[in-house]
């Protein structure tokens, strides 16, 4: 895809004296509309370019989700990335269709990298929901799709290389034995070591860190809603998973109601994070839910992440959601989180910026999402501020000459009076 010399249009502002963990940012609009998670912003154009010619939601999100797939969206989306133990990459990918209700995944799909179009495959060509592993791959290729193809690229297999010189840590193993090699493990208990401490762990509620195997780098999988121009509703997901995961681990991105959900009736959710956490309390399920009932998205949003964030206070993870209305709002949880719009009132694409809640200040925020809008060659100015107030002072005081010299203007708020979780 060729990329547009538009300017992406970027809005943020992050003043941390008003912080809570799960905070929503928001705005208002009309569809048809293009919501994506992380700043894919050639992703939510092609999905666009769909939709604004007549394209249906399903149409629009196997488009963008494509694109997305082709460009190796930030190494988690498509081929070539997030190698599991094997130095292999697999996909999972879904979609689902809110006017029908109709779902189509792959989940550890190998040798075919066009994930979201297997997706769409088994939702018109079977009746099933899902299909995996090998068997989903050789249904694909007999259904039209390229290959077998080898999926792991050089850079897949010089970050696993450099991981088994590393003693293949970190991992996603528990309970097992040897603990800093790559194994073969065994269970802990069959060799009579700390037998009973595990469960006693377990009833305490202690959880062990996940914070070292996820990450905005590890976990961006790219979830997208669209709203036709008939009002219709659409998501899709794709991803190649977590780095270093065991082999034939599954995680959120091809289930319906975790990492993505859509009913004509209310609207959608696209989610991003640890899958393996997600998946227990199916967020995108209910977001949607709390606004059939009523709620608007931001509060939809924070309420389905804070659920999480309760049991796991080391969860990272967020979520993106939108009404019929063409409102939409993020919320996330241990990490800075971005969020990609498309509208009939927006020039080109609009980069939404929720801040990483009740983990420090402003400044160490930027410096967590920074590498992100540099990959996506934003060009972005950074100014710091000492009060929350005085950082909109400085923003409308910024001359238009200097602000048309940007893609976008963050203003930073350095503020020790963060309140803790609520």
């Amino acid at each position: 895809m060729a990329p547009t010399n538009m300017p992406v249009r970027l809005v943020f502002l992050l003043t941390f004296s008003s912080l809570v963990r799960g905070q929503g940012v928001e705005d208002s609009g009309k569809y048809p509309i293009v919501v994506s998670t992380w700043p894919f912003v050639e992703a939510v154009r092609a999905a666009w370019k769909a939709v604004d010619k007549g394209f249906d939601a399903v149409e629009a999100v196997v488009e963008g989700c494509s694109a997305c797939e082709e460009l190796r969206c930030d190494g988690t989306v498509g081929p070539g990335g997030s190698p599991d133990e094997n130095g292999e990459t697999t996909i999972d990918a879904l979609l689902m269709n809110g006017a029908t209700m109709e779902v189509g995944a792959v989940a550890a799909m190998r040798y075919v990298k066009d994930g979201i179009k297997a997706a769409k495959l088994v939702m018109q060509h079977t009746k099933h929901t899902m299909l995996v592993g090998d068997r989903a791959s050789v249904f694909a290729i007999s259904m039209g799709l390229p290959g077998p193809t080898n999926l792991s690229s050089s850079e897949s297999m010089e970050k696993w290389k450099k991981w088994k010189e590393n003693h293949c840590q970190p991992n996603f193993r528990k309970n097992v034995a040897p603990v800093d090699s790559c194994g073969p493990y065994e269970p802990k208990d069959s060799m009579g070591h700390n037998v009973g401490i595990c469960s006693a762990g377990s009833s305490m509620g202690i959880v062990d860190s996940r914070t070292s195997l996820v990450g905005p780098h590890n976990h961006d999988t790219i979830s997208m809603a669209v709203i036709d121009k008939m009002g219709h509703v659409a998501v899709g997901t794709s991803t190649n998973g977590a780095t270093f995961k065991i082999p034939g681990r599954v995680g959120d991105g091809p289930i319906a109601g975790s990492s993505a959900y859509a009913d004509d009736e209310v609207g959608a959710c696209g989610a991003t994070g640890d899958g393996d956490i997600m998946m227990r309390f199916l967020p995108c399920y209910q977001v949607v839910e709390s606004m059939r009932q009523g709620m608007e998205p931001k509060l939809a949003a924070r309420d389905a992440i804070s659920r999480i964030a309760k049991k796991f206070p080391d969860f990272m993870g967020a979520v993106v959601a939108i009404n019929k209305k063409g409102e939409h709002a993020g919320a996330c949880y241990g990490w800075t989180f971005q969020y990609s719009v498309r509208n009939p009132d927006m020039d080109d694409v609009k980069v939404f910026v929720h801040p990483l809640s009740g983990k420090g200040n402003g400044w160490r925020t930027w410096e967590t999402v920074a590498p992100i809008f540099s990959r996506a060659k934003i060009n972005t100015k950074v100014i710091v501020t000492q009060s929350a107030g005085h950082a909109f002072d400085v923003m409308i005081s910024t001359k238009d000459e200097e602000l048309n010299s940007y893609d976008g203007v963050l203003a930073v708020t350095q503020h020790s009076s963060i309140r803790s979780p609520a």
